[in-house]
């Protein structure tokens, strides 16, 4: 089976990559922006005739897309999670080829869900950003297409490679440079939130699995389970064994302290000197205004998300088998390699 894989740069696409190659049965050709690619093109301005005439050169059974952006304004995300899907939509309706196509989608189609409940496959997309909203109208042309296709909705991602802007990957930097300062307290709001963690490999397999299976529509990737922010941080400091405190900030309702992988609470804290940032928030004037700013996590999804997974095991034959333990574990030796 030859597999078109477009985006094997970025954090999902390394393991997919990886994942297809280990497969012996999979003839891989890469397709993206970076010298290493087998074809170098770039979705957001090339033609959809172009990329149709490199498919009917190379006649793939299954394209793989795990391009796309999750910074910038809405035009820079617009032109790369929609225009790019367009792209890649009307190239395989052009083609001769009749390939498959897997495209990478993302909870925050979603938007915020009701505290406590799975969200399935047939819930209303309310996304509640620009990143969302570019990534919906990405699903929406696959599924309008007509095409053979089948699109991943996949949640929070976690393990190796996590981009160190994510909300983990913020919160292990933040650990690093605690430890390496020999800082005792690491102070931080916004861990409040509470995200259903997949650990990229997971995802990779998921990826694996639908381009052999012919499931059509929309697919949740997920474990399944909400974990809130904080207990990931606590569980990081565990495995990072990180001997200090950490206040966990979280509004006027009080402190959370983080010591030894368990979490207190030491209600209100009325002055809070040396706030970090929240996980997940940037840097900016109101950074100064102290624990009654409750920082939202970016991804415009409220304070709850967790995916009902039901059907990618009835349709996928796919379940999570990497714990947040583990995840974390693989995202800390990363942040320790940069003492």
């Amino acid at each position: 089976m030859r597999v078109l894989l477009i985006g094997a740069n970025g954090y999902i696409g390394r393991f997919v990559a990886d994942r297809l190659l280990a497969d012996p049965a999979v003839q891989l050709t890469v397709l993206g922006r970076g010298d290493d690619a087998d074809v170098r093109f770039d979705l957001a301005t090339g033609s959809p005739g172009a990329l149709t005439r490199f498919l009917d050169a190379v006649h793939p059974g299954v394209v793989v897309n795990c391009a796309g952006a999750t910074r910038g304004g809405a035009r820079e995300l617009t032109r790369h999670n929609t225009v790019a899907v367009a792209t890649v939509c009307e190239a395989l309706r052009r083609s001769g080829c009749g390939a498959r196509l897997v495209q990478i989608g993302c909870s925050a189609e979603y938007g915020p869900s009701q505290p406590g409940s799975s969200t399935a496959e047939d819930a209303v997309p309310r996304p509640g950003g620009p990143y969302g909203v570019s990534k919906l109208a990405a699903t929406e042309l696959v599924l309008g297409s007509g095409l053979d296709a089948v699109v991943l909705r996949v949640f929070s991602p976690a393990g190796p490679g996590t981009p160190a802007g994510s909300p983990l990957g913020r919160l292990a930097e933040a650990m690093r440079r605690a430890m390496q300062s020999g800082d005792g307290e690491l102070k931080l709001g916004g861990l409040g939130a509470q995200r259903d963690f997949v650990d990229v490999r997971d995802v990779a397999r998921a990826v694996h699995a639908a381009s052999l299976s012919a499931a059509q529509g929309v697919i949740n990737i997920g474990s399944g389970r909400a974990v809130r922010l904080r207990d990931a941080a606590a569980v990081l400091a565990r495995v990072a064994g990180y001997g200090g405190v950490l206040h966990e900030l979280d509004g006027p309702s009080g402190t959370h302290v983080i010591h030894g992988g368990h979490v207190t609470h030491t209600g209100h804290t009325a002055h809070t000197p040396h706030l970090r940032p929240g996980i997940g928030h940037p840097r900016n004037e109101s950074d100064h205004q102290g624990a009654s700013v409750a920082y939202p996590y970016p991804d415009g999804c409220g304070s709850w998300q967790q995916a009902d997974v039901r059907t990618a095991r009835d349709r996928l034959g796919w379940r999570p088998r990497t714990n947040l333990e583990e995840s974390l574990a693989d995202i800390w030796m990363e942040a320790a390699c940069r003492i």
